[in-house]
């Protein structure tokens, strides 16, 4: 179904920009107020690799339904527990844009979550 298939690239994209960081590291200051200098750099450059996997899901279950289940798997836990900690976190005005774009992504996200697990 192409609108699934539409559904998996938008989240591919919205996970791009914190991939982009592993090879942009000055992104990390711009996505997330971080400095270079700041002890915490090295470990969001980390957090940007791993965002590589879930872009990779993504784009992956785009063209093979076989990886959908585990790819709703690894998405809703990069983006829930990201909204739930931002929440817990009082939500900081520096990582709001971050978590308007994982809002914008739950929509797709139960759409993709609704086919893979329940629509057969």
């Amino acid at each position: 179904m192409m609108g699934e298939r539409i559904c998996w690239i938008i989240l591919g994209l919205i996970h791009l920009p914190p991939f982009a960081a592993f090879f942009v590291p000055s992104l990390i200051t711009r996505l997330y107020n971080v400095a270079s200098d700041d002890v915490n750099f090295a470990l969001l450059q980390h957090r940007a690799a791993l965002f590589g996997v879930v872009l990779i899901a993504c784009l992956w279950s785009a063209f093979d339904p076989s990886t959908r289940k585990l790819a709703v798997t690894i998405v809703a836990l990069s983006m829930i527990s990201f909204l739930l900690i931002f929440a817990l976190y009082g939500q900081p005005v520096s990582l709001r844009s971050i978590a308007v774009a994982d809002l914008a992504g739950l929509p797709f996200l139960a759409f993709v979550g609704w086919r893979a697990f329940l629509a057969s």
